[in-house]
């Protein structure tokens, strides 16, 4: 009798919390019956939201919002497919209106520009013509280093322009070819801009400054790397090498009349987010459309209106892997790089516990995995290389030293063999560079449970934030207001209890802004900065 009395107790008391706090209503999926099935996730924090999309066994990415009457540059960040946020953001124009793509660090992705000028401080500066010239410019690069065609019907041209600031943003949409992550896009836009940044190196970033200086491109496709040596000699490297161009056109004057680059160089880095195309930034009503001197040609797919195709062209990271060539550009190694190893050497030394020429995915465990598959029966193989497309959730891993191939059942004599993960549905396959074994894919086989994402999700769930009601209004969920986050990110949840986390981001923009008007502030400054800081 008593248990009975003590079930009935808890049953009551469940039933008053539910009546103090009903459940908000669940988001309903009004998509077509062809397309994905629906996820509209939201969250507080950029890394909740990155782990979740990798954890999703459906085709999701991870979106930025700004919302209107929130501190500046606060953001949440919503995971779904290209196909829903589609359906809704031309729905909802007023909630989804300061949207950005992010560009996931390590990710496969497009060729792209942030441009901008100051218009009452260039009042001689004719943009359209500008952006003419840097499109040729690079146009002429691609081919000379990579040997790819480009035009400027390749190239998407998106405008944002008020009648304060020229601004652009250019997508190459390049045939069967993409950058290894937005870093080697970064390094490859020094490496052709040489010419101007020496001359204006007031416009660099501290972080990219060694970039600048010391930038030497080569190409790297899916088969063997190029070598810059003999790429520089080639007959056919020297017939289609273009004269040096004047860049001069790219040298502008900002609101202080300071010197200042046409090219944002700050758009390179990790986890970017990049504005969308019809999306403006908070407060202000100039949204990205289509360029009126845009010749960008899409080929939109069957069921895909024209509108939505130029969307989907948009997207930086909107890359397949079926086909693709990867190019990368690399520093060639000093003594600097030596010690900092700051970026990926193909064919270089060999990091400590990890991976032979590269520094390791952003995926480490299945890294380790994979080299516990080609290291056995006394073969030491390695990774090569590795490459990312987020838009599939695909690792694709180069595997050097290491050449069996299921297909033929025995090692090739000289081909190698790639290792295909997929991260979505948690199995790996092997496939072949190997002409004879070109369509050939191995069975799937499982990944470990402890390194899959959605197992380490489902030991630290999180509630959804965020809630989107039927009439496009984004609120904190009531879940949200009740229990606070757990230690997902620790370093931000660390830096919200102390009050910094304002602080630091105030602090780095401030840096940014000082830097890109009045040149580079020196280590050592920075250092006395923070040591009298810490002294008061």
């Amino acid at each position: 009798m008593r248990k009975w009395g003590d079930r009935l107790k808890k049953v009551e008391q469940l039933a008053q919390s539910f009546q103090l706090n009903p459940l908000a209503a669940h988001y309903k999926p009004r998509l077509w019956p062809c397309q994905p099935s629906s996820v509209w996730k939201l969250f507080p924090r950029q890394c909740m939201a990155i782990s979740f999309a990798q954890s999703c066994k459906e085709p999701v990415h991870v979106f930025a919002l700004e919302k209107e009457k929130t501190s500046l540059g606060q953001r949440i960040f919503l995971v779904t497919s290209y196909s829903e946020l589609w359906h809704y953001y031309r729905t909802y124009t007023q909630s989804l209106m300061h949207c950005y793509e992010v560009i996931p660090e390590g990710a496969v992705c497009k060729l792209y520009f942030d441009l901008e000028f100051h218009k009452p401080s260039n009042k001689g500066a004719d943009g359209k013509t500008m952006v003419a010239s840097l499109i040729q410019y690079v146009c002429d690069k691609l081919m000379e280093v990579y040997g790819i065609e480009c035009s400027t019907k390749n190239v998407l041209n998106l405008d944002s322009s008020t009648e304060e600031k020229f601004s652009r943003h250019l997508i190459f949409n390049l045939q069967n070819a993409a950058f290894k992550d937005n870093i080697h896009v970064g390094r490859f836009i020094h490496a052709i801009l040489h010419p101007v940044l020496s001359t204006a190196k007031s416009c660099l970033n501290v972080g990219m400054k060694s970039v600048a200086e010391n930038s030497e491109t080569r190409s790297v496709s899916e088969g063997t790397p190029a070598k810059a040596e003999e790429t520089a000699e080639s007959p056919q490297a020297k017939r289609r090498k273009p004269e040096e161009r004047d860049l001069s056109f790219l040298q502008v004057k900002n609101k202080n009349e300071q010197n200042s680059l046409f090219v944002d160089l700050g758009v390179y880095t990790k986890n970017r987010n990049f504005r969308l195309y019809k999306s403006s930034k908070v407060g202000k009503n100039a949204a990205f459309t289509v360029a009126d001197d845009n010749e960008f040609i899409g080929k939109p797919e069957k069921g895909i209106s024209v509108e939505e195709s130029v969307f989907l062209a948009s997207l930086v990271c909107n890359m397949s892997f079926t086909g693709q060539r990867i190019l990368t550009s690399d520093v060639p190694e000093t003594k600097e790089s030596k010690t900092s190893q700051p970026h990926c050497q193909q064919g270089s030394a060999t990091y400590p516990g990890s991976l032979s020429g590269c520094l390791s995915s952003p995926h480490q465990e299945v890294d380790n995995f994979i080299l516990t598959v080609v290291r056995k029966d006394g073969v030491h193989g390695s990774i090569r290389r590795w490459n990312y497309f987020a838009a599939e959730q695909l690792l694709v891993y180069d595997i050097a030293k290491y050449r069996w191939c299921e297909n033929v059942e025995r090692f090739h004599k000289s081909n190698n063999i790639m290792i295909i993960v997929d991260l979505k549905d948690e199995v790996w396959y092997q496939k072949c560079h190997d002409p004879e074994c070109k369509n050939f894919r191995s069975s799937s086989y499982p990944l470990p449970q402890e390194i899959c994402v959605s197992y380490i999700m489902a030991l630290d769930e999180e509630d959804q934030a965020y809630l989107m009601d039927d009439a496009g209004n984004i609120e904190p969920s009531q879940a949200s207001n009740q229990t606070p986050q757990s230690g997902v990110c620790p370093e931000e949840e660390s830096a919200d209890l102390w009050g910094d986390g304002q602080d630091d981001q105030d602090y780095l923009e401030s840096l940014n802004d000082f830097e890109q008007n009045s040149g580079d502030v020196s280590d050592d400054a920075l250092l006395k900065c923070m040591a009298d800081f810490d002294t008061q």
